[in-house]
């Protein structure tokens, strides 16, 4: 072979190589660059090798080309895909699992850490297939002008709500600061009337008071900071001479579970605090933290209710359940579930009941709730009358 026809050899294999490289760099490329997105089509038929089976959708292209073909109006292709994705979550039956536009997402994601922006100053929640108001908030205008926790809220500004989510509802309450807007609530078959304006929301996770050498701690939520917050609470227990503390979770509507666990490591050390069961995962459990407990030894009251839910019923849970704390009140709300939110394209997102959760020694409280040790009762004329039967009862023990 003439050096002349090695050479041209060397140079195809060597042009061949670059073109190789090339083409792999740009598969290498374009599969990371574009992994979230094949992540998501392609990760239900690679997940611990499960078979996923997938529906057969004809039947909603026969919906869509009946409706094409036949509708005498404009038709919104965006809208008719958003609504198909909130009926596909929402055939399930489930009230915690929900498919999530780009405004509800990001209204959720806020309402997480309580940035909520203007409004009325209510946390609401579905319950027993109506809207009500879990809890008003202090130095807010729903408060202010009378709205208790309980009402169920019928209308807003003249349109009833009854068929909405409570997603839908919360947007419609907020709005720019200084607006007006008119809340109609049901309570005890009487239709009430406010008319309201909106403002900047003061809605802090917790806070404490102190009443002689009882710490009162009310916990509004479990924000993802809660539970450092209320460990830095206890730092001036000694200077206030703390003999018993009282935690209220009333209409407490749950959170974060790592703010359950930093909490409880108050009171108990490195323990099993929370069972989770799923079918899809192996049991998971959390512990609390070790070396944390300086209140284990410190008589412990927690006031629950009818709207104490998920998060907080873990922290009720566990107190009973190591015996650590008297729980005061009434029945729990009974969520014994968990939700993940997972991100879709378009900040969209959908919120799946992932797993069932059990406290530590093994009841399942989902729709039984956690019973209380003492059961109190606090009625409507009690609110109104600002009498509170079952804060006087904790604070007797």
């Amino acid at each position: 072979m003439s050096s002349r026809t090695e050479w041209k050899k060397r140079k195809i294999d060597l042009g061949s190589a670059v073109i190789g490289i090339a083409v792999s760099l740009a598969i290498g490329f374009g599969a990371g660059f574009y992994y979230p997105t094949l992540s998501q089509q392609f990760s239900p038929y690679l997940l611990s090798g499960k078979t996923y089976n997938s529906p057969d959708w004809s039947s909603l292209d026969q919906v869509y080309f009946t409706l094409t073909s036949n509708y005498d109006g404009e038709i919104d292709q965006t809208a008719l895909i958003e609504g198909a994705k909130k009926g596909i979550a929402a055939a399930l039956g489930d009230p915690y699992t929900a498919y999530m536009d780009a405004t509800e997402t990001a209204d959720f994601n806020k309402s997480l850490h309580g940035n909520v922006g203007a409004g009325i100053g209510i946390e609401i929640g579905q319950r027993n297939g109506y809207i009500k108001v879990l809890r008003t908030l202090p130095d807010n205008p729903a408060r202010t002008a009378g709205i208790l926790a309980g009402d169920i809220i019928y209308a807003i500004d003249g349109e009833t709500v009854s068929e909405q989510t409570a997603s839908e509802v919360s947007t419609k309450i907020r709005g720019p600061v200084g607006t007006q807007v008119a809340i109609s609530v049901l309570r005890n078959n009487q239709i009430l009337n406010f008319d309201l304006t909106r403002a900047i929301i003061n809605n802090v996770s917790t806070y404490i008071k102190y009443v002689d050498n009882t710490a009162i701690i009310t916990i509004t939520r479990f924000d993802s900071d809660t539970g450092d917050i209320i460990q830095g609470f206890t730092e001036d227990f000694a200077s206030h001479q703390i003999d018993k503390v009282i935690l209220d979770l009333r209409s407490n509507g749950g959170g974060f579970v790592s703010a359950v666990k930093t909490l409880l490591s108050l009171w108990l050390d490195g323990e099993k605090i929370l069972i989770q069961k799923s079918k899809h995962t192996a049991d998971e459990i959390t512990y609390t933290d070790r070396g944390q407990a300086r209140l284990k030894d410190l008589k412990t009251i927690v006031l629950v209710d009818g709207n104490t839910a998920s998060a907080a019923e873990i922290a009720a849970g566990a107190l009973q359940d190591y015996q650590k704390a008297t729980i005061v009140g009434t029945n729990t709300f009974g969520k014994g579930v968990v939700q993940k939110v997972f991100n879709l394209p378009l900040n969209t997102s959908l919120k799946v009941t992932v797993s069932h959760w059990y406290t530590p020694r093994g009841s399942d409280i989902a729709l039984t709730g956690i019973t209380p040790d003492i059961e109190v009762e606090i009625t409507a004329e009690d609110i109104n009358a600002e009498r509170d039967p079952q804060m006087d009862k904790a604070k007797e023990l």
